[in-house]
């Protein structure tokens, strides 16, 4: 039986807010300094990419300011898992840091996962695809619809169905879109398109720098060649099957008989037993 998203996991998350609101300097007793050698990052953490440039930076605020900010741990025998803070762990690991500040929090290990997706949707910048991910592990996990989980959140529905339709678009897509290559802006109007026609563009995108308004005009051009392909492939077929009937209506006609043609419909008019008998022996001995 699937769990639900209920006041347990609320409950948590709220603690995780509170601890971020607490005043270290006047409450420092909440707040541990914990060797780097001995923190190790959330398995389940969702964020499978961390931005170089953007970590160098933060790695150089710290060396001026410090860490504003605790990161949140939970302790499991001689180490301490990350739950929230990820990329201050690792900015200050580039920084040189021997120990970072840290909320050593109590949480069941069964929420681990849950928190480190909230936490993640609430606080970082996971790309469109991660963030895809996210939502689509907790709907199936918890068997809620994309309305539930828009109130858990606080994000819209329709920015939750928009993001998770990413997951509709081919693996290297994905990947591209994960590394920063194309846009979110690009990847919403690649949804919908076939994989073949969704490579193309894709390659296009890249090659020759096409903004997302270039890239829209792009694919209406493309439809619009497809539409009109399909009309011209429609209409010959249809050139085809009125030349065979208005073949057969001559033929027909030839033999005696009062034939109507309307454009794929032939009605013969048999207005004496002789003739009927006349049509079913020319076309059993032809048949």
């Amino acid at each position: 039986m699937k769990k639900r998203l209920g006041r347990g996991l609320s409950a948590i998350l709220e603690d995780v807010e509170e601890a971020y609101k607490k005043d270290i300097k006047s409450d420092s007793s909440i707040i541990q300094k914990i060797p780097l050698t001995k923190i190790v990052p959330n398995k389940y953490q969702p964020r499978k990419n961390f931005d170089e440039e953007s970590l160098k930076s933060l790695s150089e605020s710290i060396k001026q300011h410090g860490i504003l900010q605790p990161i949140v741990v939970v302790k499991q025998k001689n180490k301490y898992m990350i739950v929230a803070g990820e990329r201050r762990y690792r900015a200050a690991k580039m920084a040189g840091f021997e120990s970072i500040d840290a909320v050593v929090a109590d949480f069941e290990e069964k929420n681990f996962r849950e928190l480190a997706l909230i936490e993640n949707i609430q606080r970082e910048d996971l790309s469109p695809i991660e963030l895809a991910h996210s939502y689509k592990e907790l709907i199936n996990e918890y068997s809620i619809t994309q309305e539930e989980l828009s109130s858990i959140i606080h994000k819209s529905r329709s920015h939750i169905a928009n993001t998770m339709r990413l997951l509709n678009l081919s693996k290297d897509t994905q990947q591209l879109i994960s590394e920063g290559k194309i846009t979110q802006g690009h990847a919403k109007v690649l949804v919908g398109l076939d994989k073949k026609s969704e490579k193309m563009i894709v390659d296009t995108i890249i090659k020759q720098k096409l903004n997302v308004r270039d890239t829209e005009d792009l694919i209406k051009k493309l439809k619009d060649k497809t539409n009109k392909n399909s009309t011209k492939i429609v209409t010959k077929e249809k050139k085809e099957i009125f030349d065979t009937i208005d073949s057969i209506t001559k033929k027909i006609e030839s033999l005696g008989f009062k034939v109507k043609n309307s454009g794929n419909k032939i009605t013969i008019n048999f207005d004496t037993k002789e003739k009927t008998l006349k049509f079913l022996s020319y076309f059993n001995k032809n048949s």
